[in-house]
């Protein structure tokens, strides 16, 4: 926005004040929200048209053009540009240049307005030349401005852009800084929107937004950003701070309740967003199976899409039932035309009998449907549909297609595992270079399944709108989605296969937070320490600790280092005991402290002899390893939150049985060397011993219960304190290839 200097005093003749299609203003309120100034430097190579597609693709409704170094051919051919990128999905104005404007508009381009400093052409004139329907912003941050804004007729200009709120590299000329609290003055004052811009950051966006302004203007916070999108995405959940996702599920309707849109809106508001939904469907059902199906017509079905556009930014969209070819080509045009941010695609195409829900011409159109998608929630029948391969029963494989659909329409895939039969009902996320994550779970004996996948994939849509990642997303709505599938039964609802209980845990608990069950946490933190524990297992160290090729000099070394922790961990172990809430706990603690003590430094004493490691004997340096290691839990144990310091404490179990576990299995199974005459035998069956696996499964459930019955704040800090112990194991095994 150009630096301010005297409002130009010219009068033209008065614009209309109204504006737009159909009467109504073509700038809504929240298209301000997020507004983008292009900046040909600091976008880089990539070159700005490619941060602003990320950007509108991010959020951003509005994109101004600024390139003071370019002539006015090369103004009208980056405004081309930019019409053919944006593509409808956001607002277009060009900083100053209205002859451009004009030229582009001749073009063919698709640009709705200008924006114009203190020094430039008279809003006046700009309204004449460009129309009632185009989009004039206009500098100021002076009384003397506001002045000059009130005398010029309605509908003018459509929004002052205020700054700068602090000094900024990009713009060498700028005003005085005017501050959070200058800008809140200003506003009061204006009779416009106003649009904060300078220096703004994400600590900035809720302040100015409680300071009154109607949107924040950001140069280099996106186009300097690695990830415009990301980066937009973090600064409209900033501004929406103290609001909720806004998610859009287009699906059929169930009267029963249990699936469909009834489904959506309730999985939507439990994950904490404010839903809306698009009928795409009528269906008559129950809990035992569908009857009838009423297709309103496709004219219809857009109609309730724009209206919704029209008014509301929408975060997130979920998609379930397509009835048909037409239907999905329509909501795929609106889908190019609008680009959510989020779109999760759940694809309804195979019944629980095993029929196909669609005919071949729907079948096509929802595949050329899937890459407008970012993440797909197929169950094991419908991803071999969409791979065009046999269904299959095999987890491997189910992932392997997983990956190939994944490669070939650049979204994620969910791949549910509940069709694999048995104990088991895992869930992977998969990539087009493969498993980002893989969630582990039993399956939950119950009939009460009906409407699982609509609300999966809504809750999915509603968490990743929140800015969680992938990931996250889908462990978090895993847990509250098993929990409401535990509690199903208790709803008594139809003879069939019931709903499940969306609310049971905001109704057990009486609050909104959802929490997961302690098993469903037990399995993502063990999934995601996956990378670390593969990590270990490559480690030269333990592979040939397991064949008995390992160096006596390197095991008496990594023994010296486990010494001079168990020493400290046994310090922390009894701090754990005292901070424990309930006795069980405590005495748990207290004697794992114990055995640390006494079991395992004897144990060490042993193999260490004949310089041992009793009082005055053992002279070992810890290495670097060893004391981050310590120093993390020492960290944890002065925090002095119980929770945090358990969850920092339960690597060392967890990981040591797993890994002396599978080492003693490798070392026993060894047909040339009985398992005794192995040279660390004694060390693999302390670590393999089933009191030691009990002490872990306890562990475990302590810290787990802990971390379920916890607020999700305190529960993220127990995973990430559970990880960075995670991290610190893998490196202090690695430490051992190095030190000896």
């Amino acid at each position: 926005m150009t630096a301010p200097d005297v409002l130009t005093a010219e009068r033209a003749p008065a614009a209309a004040p109204t504006r737009g299609r159909a009467g109504t203003p073509r700038l809504r309120t929240d298209d301000l929200a997020l507004y983008l100034v292009t900046d040909p430097a600091l976008s880089g190579a990539r070159g700005v048209p490619a941060v602003v597609e990320a950007a509108v693709a991010g959020g951003v409704r509005i994109v101004q053009l600024r390139d003071k170094d370019a002539d006015d051919a090369a103004i009208v051919a980056q405004l081309i540009e930019l019409s053919q990128v944006i593509a409808g999905r956001a607002l277009l104005v060009v900083d100053d240049r209205l002859d451009a404007v004009l030229e582009a508009q001749r073009r063919g381009a698709r640009v709705d307005g200008i924006h114009i400093g203190q020094s430039d052409v008279s809003p006046l004139v700009a309204r004449s030349v460009l129309g009632p329907d185009a989009i004039i912003g206009l500098t100021a941050n002076r009384p003397a401005h506001l002045e000059a804004v009130r005398a010029l007729p309605a509908g003018t200009v459509d929004y002052l852009g205020v700054g700068v709120i602090h000094p900024t590299a990009t713009k060498s000329d700028h005003p005085p800084e005017l501050g959070v609290a200058g800008f809140a003055a200003f506003a009061a004052e204006s009779p416009l929107p106003c649009v904060a811009i300078g220096g703004i950051g994400r600590d900035d966006v809720a302040p100015l937004r409680a300071a009154g302004a109607a949107g924040i203007a950001v140069v280099s916070a996106l186009c300097a950003a690695p990830d415009p999108q990301a980066a937009a995405r973090t600064l409209l959940r900033a501004w929406g701070a103290g609001g909720v996702p806004r998610v859009l599920s287009i699906a059929g309707s169930d009267p029963s309740g249990g699936a469909g849109i009834q489904a959506d809106l309730k999985a939507i508001a439990a994950n904490g967003g404010y839903g809306m939904a698009v009928i795409t469907a009528l269906t008559a059902q129950n809990t035992r199976g569908v009857t009838d199906v009423h297709v309103p017509p496709v004219a219809f079905l857009r109609a309730q899409l724009d209206a919704i556009a029209d008014d509301v930014r929408i975060d997130a969209v979920k998609i379930g039932m397509l009835a048909g070819a037409a239907v999905i080509g329509e909501v795929a045009s609106w889908l190019r035309a609008h680009r959510p941010p989020t779109v999760v695609l759940d694809p309804v195409m195979v019944a629980t009998s095993g029929d196909r829900l669609l005919d071949a011409e729907a079948e096509q159109a929802l595949r050329a449907l899937l890459p407008l998608a970012d993440l797909l929630t197929p169950n094991l029948p419908e991803l071999a549909v969409l791979v065009g391969e046999p269904e299959t029963r095999r987890w491997d494989d189910a992932l392997a297609q997983a990956q190939r659909l994944s490669a070939r329409t650049g979204a994620l895939v969910l791949v549910k595992g509940g069709h694999l039969g048995g104990d088991e009902a895992p869930d992977a996320l998969v990539s087009p270079t493969g498993v980002l994550r893989e969630y582990p779970g039993a399956r939950i004996p119950t009939t009460s399944t009906h409407g699982t996948g609509c609300s999966l994939s809504a809750g999915l849509a509603t968490r990743r709108a929140a800015d969680h990642d992938w990931r996250d997303a889908v462990a978090g709505t895993r847990g509250w989605l098993r929990e409401s599938i535990d509690a199903g039964a208790a709803l008594q609802v139809g003879s069939g296969h019931g709903p499940v209980s969306h609310f049971a845990g905001l109704w057990a608990r009486g609050g909104i937070e959802t929490a997961p069950q302690a098993e469903t946490i037990a399995a993502d933190w063990w999934a995601s320490i996956a990378p670390i524990r593969g990590a270990i297992d490559e480690l030269p160290f333990l592979r040939r600790m397991a064949d008995g090729t390992l160096p006596t000099p390197a095991f008496r070394w990594y023994l010296a280092q486990d010494a001079l922790y168990l020493r400290e961990y046994a310090r922390t172990l009894a701090e754990a005991a005292r901070l424990a809430p309930l006795p069980a706990e405590q005495a748990f603690w207290a004697h794992s402290a114990e055995q640390s003590v006494i079991g395992e430094l004897q144990l060490h004493a042993s193999a260490l002899s004949p310089e041992g490691i009793g009082a005055g004997t053992f002279r070992a340096e810890p290495a670097p390893a060893t004391i981050a290691y310590l120093d993390h839990l020492r960290a944890a144990a002065f925090d002095g939150h119980y929770g945090v310091l358990i969850a920092a404490l339960l690597p060392c179990f967890w990981l040591y049985s797993d890994v002396g576990v599978r080492l003693q299995a490798a070392a026993a199974g060894d047909p040339a060397r009985p398992f005794a005459e192995h040279p660390f035998h004694e060390w693999l069956e302390e670590y393999a011993d089933p009191a030691f696996a009990e002490a872990t499964a306890e562990a475990i459930r302590i810290v787990t219960a802990h971390a379920a019955a916890a607020d999700a704040p305190t529960r993220e800090r127990m995973r990430i304190a559970f990880i960075r112990s995670s991290e610190h194991e893998r490196a202090f095994f690695a430490a051992a290839d190095l030190g000896a």
